[in-house]
């Protein structure tokens, strides 16, 4: 595994949990998995990935309960479908605890050095070579390189090499991957100002505070949830501060030319912001901690690649940072990537073969993302070694499998972030139910051990348990009229199923529980824990939506269960339109569901290489 940040950690620990002997090779072991920007994890579409990640046996979420600082569900006031986790972490303890897993692991060993080059023979990979002149043999190789390949980082005029700040670039590597013959291409993201607390007058901005019950990431049930949360703060921007972002326009390299990279449109620098929404007087910020034990500040939303002088001048005029001192400037940063069609679904690329690829090195942005991807990479590359058949998730499956779907089928032209709009199957995919989706299949690989395993039967038997008691139980209009009035609901007209009652807009177990004191024992005779609850209650109250997503993913699995060879001639095809046979011989889609996927391929298309299929 080449690379020590969220995709190079799962990517290790998956593999070598899987019975692989597995060496990391980081440029500096005492930053693994550094939270190089916003110090949190999850967020909307995020947090069910992380959910899936641990879900699976990955290590993510278990680490991020032990330094989550606050926690907030978001969307609570939205569908369930919508509903995103998202912790504020302790940016210096997440990177220990992630340390110290590493050291835990059995079969995997660290080394601290700089990949320059991938060793390729007769098309398979055999290893890699480091700036330090070590040669590691392997028979499979994930690289995991983040912001590092050829990195370069901007304060206006100001250039520095470097894969973020305070440490350097990787150099040689894209070169050597060049000369293989992979497409390299150049993107850019950025990051903010880190504010020195003691200079904040927080009395002066709104106080965000964390949820009043907070949950947590991991379905384990050792896993706890944070206790003593911190406060994040709302403040806002004002013309004063954007005329004089605007005074360092002329400098930004972002609007000289200096940077070609492509930058994320969905997390753009406060210039980008100020030239987009060039008729906003004011934009939000979020000021979030980065640690129990430090008095630096992140301030969300105001990523810039602007001069020193013009941010701290800006920053000023900003409510609340008068007197700000800061610990350094934000800045933008340029760095290789390899287009993602190169790859298979495995995460294996199709030019050499057992070399993977994960994280922002396939054009990414965000730790969730990258970790998803580590965890796939290294989940296939010890089931390639040990001759077993690899995992690739469906859409209908996980966000995971959305994820690598768009990246392997679709390409990026932008720092690609899920949102959970890119997914057709949202009310399947939701955050409470990814150990339901996903843990029978990390026990089957060997991820996910016999304790977590245990724990998803056991609370698996407590939810179908209580459906089973919902379904069977009778309750009679007199046991819940108070009930029903005291929520303004109309009463039952007859005896109903306890199931159609919960199914009732305002209804929930809890209330119910207090109605019928047969269910309130049941639910106490199985230990019955809120997390159990919910997922009945979404189960009941979606139910029709739930199946009817089920059914239109099943119509569709049957175009992914139609297989195309790989060495299928498209250009010969002379009924599909120029456009389609381009895009179809440079993806070389595995099967048609995923040619239906590829944008340029239109319906008539689908439905001639139906024809040619015999279907």
């Amino acid at each position: 595994m080449v690379g020590g940040g969220h995709a190079g950690c799962e990517a290790a620990t998956a593999a070598a949990r899987m019975g692989a002997d597995t060496l990391l090779i980081t440029m500096d072991l005492g930053k693994v998995a550094a939270m190089s920007c916003n110090p949190a994890v999850g967020g909307v579409a995020k947090g069910q990935i992380v959910r899936e990640i641990d879900a699976l046996g990955g290590q993510m979420g278990v680490i991020t309960d032990k330094a989550t600082v606050q926690f907030r569900m978001l969307n609570r006031s939205k569908g369930a479908a919508m509903w995103s986790p998202r912790a504020q972490c302790d940016k210096y303890l997440f990177s220990d605890l992630w340390r110290r897993t590493l050291d835990g692991v059995a079969r995997l060993s660290m080394w601290q050095d700089d990949v320059t080059e991938v060793i390729v023979e007769q098309g398979r990979v055999e290893g890699v070579k480091t700036m330090m002149g070590v040669e590691f043999r392997a028979r499979a190789v994930v690289l995991t390189n983040g912001t590092f390949l050829n990195g370069l980082m901007h304060v206006g005029t100001s250039q520095t090499q470097g894969g973020r700040a305070g440490d350097m670039a990787s150099v040689g590597l894209s070169a050597s991957l060049e000369k293989i013959g992979f497409a390299v291409e150049r993107m850019k993201t950025g990051t903010p100002v880190r504010i020195d607390g003691r200079t904040i007058n927080f009395d002066v901005m709104e106080a965000q505070y964390g949820d009043r019950i907070p949950e947590k990431f991991s379905y384990l049930s050792q896993s706890e949830s944070v206790r003593e949360q911190m406060c994040c703060y709302l403040v806002y921007t004002s013309k004063d501060v954007h005329d004089t972002l605007r005074t360092g326009f002329d400098r930004s390299p972002l609007f000289t030319g200096v940077i070609r990279g492509i930058g994320p449109r969905y997390c753009p620098s406060i210039e980008d912001k100020l030239r987009t929404f060039a008729d906003k007087d004011e934009h939000q910020l979020f000021l979030e901690p980065e640690g129990r034990t430090t008095n630096e500040y992140y301030l969300n939303g105001f990523s810039s690649s602007l001069p020193l002088e013009v941010q701290v001048e800006a920053l000023k005029k900003i409510r609340g940072f008068e007197n700000v001192q800061i610990y350094r400037p934000g800045y933008a940063i340029e760095y290789d990537y390899f287009p993602p069609t190169q790859l298979q679904h495995t995460l294996e690329t199709k030019l050499v073969e057992n070399l993977y690829f994960a994280g922002q090195i396939n054009g990414t942005t965000g730790y969730e993302e990258a970790a998803a991807q580590g965890l796939m990479a290294g989940v296939n590359a010890a089931l390639k070694l040990r001759g077993d058949a690899p995992l690739v998730l469906g859409r209908d499956q996980a966000y995971i499998g959305v994820l690598i779907d768009d990246l392997v089928t679709k390409g990026v032209d932008e720092p690609y972030r899920m949102f959970t709009s890119r997914a057709e199957y949202r009310i399947l995919l939701r955050q409470d139910n990814a150990d339901f989706r996903l843990t029978e299949i990390g026990y089957r690989i060997g991820l996910a051990d016999e304790d977590r395993y245990k724990q998803f039967v056991e609370k698996k038997g407590r939810v179908e348990g209580l459906k089973r008691f919902l379904k069977n139980e009778s309750i009679a209009p007199k046991h819940i009229e108070a009930m029903m009035n005291e929520i303004g609901q109309p009463n039952i007209d007859q005896k109903r199923r306890l199931v159609t009652v919960l199914a009732r807009n305002g209804v929930t177990l809890g209330l119910l529980s207090e109605s019928v004191a047969a269910l309130g024992g049941y639910i106490e005779e199985i230990g019955a824990t809120r997390e159990d609850i919910e997922a009945v209650e979404i189960e009941v109250k979606y139910a029709g939506y739930i199946e009817r997503e089920r059914e239109q993913a099943a119509k569709l699995m049957r175009l992914e269960n139609i297989k195309i060879k790989a060495n299928f001639d498209y250009e010969s095809v002379a009924s599909l339109s120029i456009e389609s046979r381009q895009k179809l011989t440079k993806i070389r889609p595995a099967t048609i569901g995923q040619a239906s996927r590829i944008p340029g391929v239109s319906p008539s298309d689908v439905n001639i290489l139906l024809l040619l299929l015999g279907r």
